[in-house]
């Protein structure tokens, strides 16, 4: 797979980084941070600024008001945002929410829905983690009970990414006597459904949902039902890991810059030859995490389901670790500074640890790729 940018994807990745570098500083975000503690809604306006660029369309299909991308498309515009902590829900409802419709969706649906996403108008959220399954698609508690009129959902679901404001949620539930699980379009405002907001560490926002008998019309069932979701996560993990990338990209060069600026008798800091190598070690877990990354870009374009899904849990394992050490790691080069909110080395940190546990943990996913090996060697 040749993962050399043609021109249309590096005028998209560069229209990215234009809009973070000059429209998404440091200190723009921490207001952001400051109103939505504060209970104001920020997202709107940049969540248009998004559609109006193109990045919500860039890889929803064409038939559907898209612009036919690919998911590299997803990687780059991720990447980006995530070199500036961006706290709009782009994976949430871009990605996750989008690419588990647009597998799973029905014509009806898709016809429906995906131009609305496409231009922005309508968010939906992904519900599908739950606080037993720990981000592993597979376990799933949530009951959807089949009547003549649909279906009624009794759960809870967690960790719902871009839910704060959402429209409507894509839940995914067990309905009794079938053994695919059944993905279900709710409405934000159905009777029953009750929404909890909760901060994370790295200042976004998500949701706990509970379903107390809430009713769902026959007619908002997706087609898919497991496959659809793995979908959707996959892409939703190449979304997430390419953000951890261009995160690590910036806590590197924020440090580097901190090294070159910081005197200790009378030289920078960064002359010291062992600080030298410590800033080796991060530049090659970076590099090692991004060569990652393409292999989970080429699995999805080219593997099986279960390659895919190996290849997802080790990408999504390595990544994170990487992350965690790179950012880690430059919060430790900054000394005190670094521990502090005003300071921005040290928001990367948060990130790379929030990021480790959504869509399924490190430690998650290293048992399941232990579980595919043991299974492939027949143990």
């Amino acid at each position: 797979m040749d993962f050399t940018l043609n021109s249309e994807q590096q005028l998209l990745q560069d229209s990215v980084r234009r809009y973070v570098d000059k429209a998404y500083d440091f200190e723009t975000r921490a207001s952001y941070i400051q109103a939505s503690r504060a209970g104001r809604d920020t997202v709107a306006d940049n969540w248009k600024v998004f559609a109006e660029n193109g990045w919500l369309m860039a890889a929803l299909p064409e038939v559907h008001g898209g612009l036919g991308g690919s998911l590299t498309d997803t990687a780059l515009i991720a990447q980006e945002l995530g070199r500036g902590l961006v706290l709009e829900p782009y994976i949430g409802c871009a990605v996750l929410a989008a690419q588990t419709l647009v597998a799973g969706g029905t014509a009806e649906q898709k016809a429906s829905l995906v131009p609305q996403l496409a231009e922005g108008s309508r968010r939906i959220a992904l519900a599908y983690s739950e606080p037993d399954s720990r981000g592993m698609p597979e376990v799933v508690a949530t009951r959807a009970d089949k009547d003549a009129d649909g279906y009624v959902i009794h759960g809870r679901k967690s960790l719902v990414l871009g839910a704060v404001g959402a429209d409507a949620f894509i839940v995914s539930a067990q309905v009794t006597g079938e053994a695919d699980i059944a993905l279900l379009l709710v409405d934000a405002g159905s009777a029953g459904l009750a929404r909890q907001p909760m901060p994370l560490h790295d200042a976004t926002w998500v949701e706990d949902l509970t379903f107390d008998g809430v009713r769902v019309p026959a007619g908002n069932r997706l087609e898919g039902g497991l496959s659809a979701l793995r979908t959707g996560l996959a892409h939703g993990t190449v979304a997430l890991c390419a953000g951890l990338v261009g995160a690590m990209e910036k806590a590197i060069t924020l440090t580097a810059e901190y090294l070159k600026t910081r005197q200790q008798f009378g030289v920078p800091i960064g002359t010291f030859q062992a600080l030298q190598h410590r800033m080796a070690d991060m530049a090659a877990e970076m590099e090692l995490a991004r060569s990652m990354l393409h292999a989970l870009l080429a699995s999805v374009e080219n593997d099986s389901e279960a390659a895919r899904q190996r290849t997802l849990s080790a990408t999504k394992s390595l990544v994170c670790r990487a992350a965690k050490y790179v950012c880690g790691q430059g919060v430790q080069l900054h000394g005190g500074i670094g521990m502090t909110e005003e300071y921005a080395v040290g928001h990367y940190f948060k990130h790379a640890i929030v990021a480790d546990l959504l869509l399924g943990s490190s430690d998650r996913h290293d048992a399941a790729c232990a579980a595919a090996l043991q299974a492939e060697l027949g143990h």
